[in-house]
């Protein structure tokens, strides 16, 4: 059994690792310390696990004590995305294995940091990229892997976040780049891991566009330019089109929020102390894109074509990928309960390069993420699944490359120049 200590107890860290430890697999892991910047958070996390009631909790600047005193085997860190980096390389430093969230770092510098520290540890980083595991992404990496595609050329990916889920990012501290890094760090870098791994290519170069249409204060949906109003106590809320859209005058609750607060039953103004995550999406702070286009050149040729929006009317992605034997498409509809039409299953279309269409239909699972959380969680905590034929959980490279490809993107749209990626890793 291996024994694990959290640095950032957020709803993520609670609701994909540590209800799962606890409630799936207790023989395989323990939660042994709890480490956050917000002694709420901590206490929630106890009252929705009271078997953790005993385990001590640590300000930030207690890492090595809580290190000293729980002796953990792993370091699992789920906080702020800025405040990543810190904590894998203080846990590299004492060579400890860490399991980070998602985007490994906020900028390619502190990707860097983390490798160098990583050569020097007997600790190990693995990063979370669940979207790997859906049933739906493995079936398009096996497809790949069997040669039936041929030498990937070009990917053409466009993502689709929905009024409901898109808005929610710039309700929360997401919203600030020097937290985050942005959308194309802190979202996209999702997408631009899952390229990388099914074509087996790293990213050179990213030329980019972007764009603030949306949010923010000079949005032609804000009902009226001023800042700090909340969703839970704005007086012009029944004027907000994003307001209303997922609400009725009888539900007057605040917008749901997809961290602590809502899930948890817990009123939004007292989940965290000094922070609430129903933030007005049309504050003036508010600078970073919610708009991208992107071309990205591989180092073995290929190119993908990418855009995000965080404004639509419907989830989803369209996808394809061509080489010299076929093509692949395929298109999904995410969370359909929010789609405002019906959507069909999602299946995999593969066009041989000389030859008929076939459509490949792909077993559902449950789960999160399509069905790749159960999936992950498992190579996480019983260890990698030896019958998978291929390598499917990140290490620390993956995620360096994933977030310099994310910062490549908004450093190319605001300096309207190509930006090399070994430039920004240093490699």
């Amino acid at each position: 059994m291996k024994r694990w200590a959290v640095c950032g107890v957020s709803n993520r860290a609670m609701s994909m690792f540590i209800g799962p430890m606890i409630e799936l697999f207790p023989g395989y892991a323990e939660v042994v310390g709890l480490l956050d910047a917000d002694s709420r958070r901590v206490a929630i996390c106890k009252d929705r696990f009271p078997s953790l009631r005993d385990v001590p909790g640590y300000a930030p600047d207690e890492f090595d004590r809580m290190v000293d005193e729980v002796k953990p085997d792993v370091i699992l860190v789920t906080g702020r995305d800025c405040t990543h980096a810190e904590y894998i390389v203080k846990a590299l430093a004492r060579d400890l294995d860490v399991v980070t969230e998602k985007p490994m770092a906020t900028t390619a510098a502190d990707c860097r940091r983390i490798l160098d520290a990583e050569q020097k540890s007997r600790g190990h980083v693995v990063v979370t990229f669940n979207y790997r595991y859906a049933p739906i992404h493995r079936k398009i990496k096996e497809i790949i892997l069997e040669g039936r595609v041929g030498r990937v050329t070009s990917v053409d990916l466009n993502w689709y976040i929905d009024t409901y889920h898109g808005s929610s990012y710039f309700q929360r501290w997401n919203r600030m780049r020097e937290f985050s890094g942005g959308l194309s760090v802190h979202k996209s870098s999702h997408h631009f891991d899952l390229v990388q791994w099914w074509i087996d290519q790293r990213p050179v170069e990213v030329f980019a566009f972007g764009a603030l249409h949306y949010y923010g204060p000079y949005s032609e949906h804000n009902p009226e330019r001023r800042d700090g109003r909340f969703c839970g106590t704005c007086d012009v809320r029944d004027r907000c089109a994003y307001y209303t859209r997922w609400h009725t005058r009888s539900l007057q609750g605040a917008v749901r929020d997809d961290h602590l607060g809502a899930i948890q039953g817990v009123p939004i103004d007292q989940a965290y102390t000094g922070y609430r995550a129903d933030m007005c999406i049309f504050d003036s702070e508010i600078r970073i894109e919610d708009t991208y286009t992107a071309t990205v050149r591989y180092d073995q040729g290929a190119l993908l074509s990418y855009s995000i929006n965080f404004s639509l009317p419907y989830e989803g992605y369209r996808l394809a990928i061509n080489g010299t034997k076929g093509r692949i498409e395929t298109m999904e509809y995410h969370a359909p309960s929010r789609v405002p039409f019906p959507t069909p299953v999602q299946t995999i279309d593969y066009f041989p390069l000389f030859g008929s269409k076939e459509t490949l239909h792909v077993v559902q699972r449950e789960g999160g993420h399509g069905g790749g959380d159960p999936v992950l969680q498992e190579d996480l905590f019983m260890g990698v699944d030896p019958r998978r034929p291929y390598p499917i959980l990140s290490g620390s490279r993956d995620g360096a490359y994933a977030v310099a490809t994310g910062e490549a993107v908004w450093r190319s749209a605001q300096e309207h120049r190509p930006i090399a990626i070994a430039d920004l890793l240093g490699l």
